[in-house]
């Protein structure tokens, strides 16, 4: 077994207890239900104790380093800790469809899409399941899980619990979502999300520094932030930016998104009942450039990078 998977093994087996501490009461996001999850009583999230799963496929449509030629091996999780108005995946992360699973069942899912060719394994919406999904990495690592693992989060963490994340997780892949807490307020029913999400993100580029890709082209370490572009800057794009910029790096890759579409409650919500036009994109590119922020994608039109 190669030393790196030895030593996730053993800041596992070191830190999962406090990270199921967590769970009783529930403080692993910033809403802090102190709701008991272990006696499965449910909060925002909608959650209990055992991790529900939407799909865990090959999934070819994320950024290029994430998908490769071979896919990410994506895992949706159920439920959220966001109340996005706007969710284009709200059947899972709002109504809650999925199914509920073991540990052990996730860990033999994760190996499984490694055996398929899965250039990592990716976990969608995971912040409220994380130490169960700790808990699955120690069983799939001891059973030969030897991909890099990609967090792929709303960005509104519990600092404490990212902080036991630190050498486990590859890649973070955070939304950058809102830039003001009123709009984050309206539309997520998270009014802390841009403090939280600047204090997370700064923790996540702290522990992994910039994307590191290999002779490939793929992925295999670092923090790759995600900004979907809204209409009339609900967003905050601009500020966003500059706060990569500045405090983060210049250097620091981002998915800068066009692929607002109204769903959910949106569809009866004025201005987020349309889609970005074309001059809204493309404020948000010359933002990119008056900061110096070249690294990452861009997307041509509504769907592919």
């Amino acid at each position: 077994m190669q030393e790196n998977l030895l030593e996730k093994i053993h800041k596992i087996r070191s830190r999962l207890k406090k990270a199921f501490s967590l769970l009783s009461p529930c403080r692993l996001c910033p809403r802090e239900c102190k709701v008991n999850r272990k006696k499965g009583e449910t909060g925002f999230c909608q959650m209990g104790l055992f991790p529900k799963i939407a799909s865990d496929n090959l999934h070819f449509g994320e950024e290029p380093p994430i998908s490769g030629t071979q896919g990410s091996g994506t895992i949706f999780f159920s439920g959220c800790n966001l109340g996005c108005v706007f969710c284009q995946n709200y059947p899972i992360s709002h109504l809650g469809n999925g199914k509920i699973v073991s540990f052990a069942e996730l860990a033999n899912r994760m190996l499984k899409l490694q055996a398929r060719g899965a250039h990592n394994i990716n976990l969608v919406t995971p912040t409220h399941f994380a130490p169960q999904i700790m808990a699955s990495l120690y069983i799939a690592y001891q059973r030969g899980l030897s991909i890099p693992i990609v967090y792929n989060c709303g960005g509104y963490e519990s600092l404490e619990m990212v902080r036991l994340w630190e050498g486990i997780i590859d890649i973070y892949m955070p939304d950058m979502k809102y830039a003001d807490p009123h709009i984050a307020k309206r539309y997520s029913t998270a009014e802390d999300y841009p403090i939280v999400n600047r204090k997370v993100v700064l923790e996540m580029a702290r522990q992994v520094g910039s994307l590191q890709l290999d002779e490939n082209g793929i992925a295999v370490k670092g923090l790759l932030i995600r900004h979907l572009v809204l209409p009339e800057n609900f967003s905050g794009t601009e500020a966003i930016l500059r706060f990569i910029a500045k405090k983060i790096s210049p250097y620091t890759h981002i998915s800068l998104m066009r692929q607002y579409f109204p769903a959910y409650k949106a569809v009866n919500l004025p201005p987020l009942n349309r889609k970005i036009t074309e001059e809204e994109y493309q404020k948000a590119l010359s933002a990119l450039s008056c900061f110096g922020l070249e690294n990452g994608w861009i997307q041509s039109d509504e769907k592919e990078f």
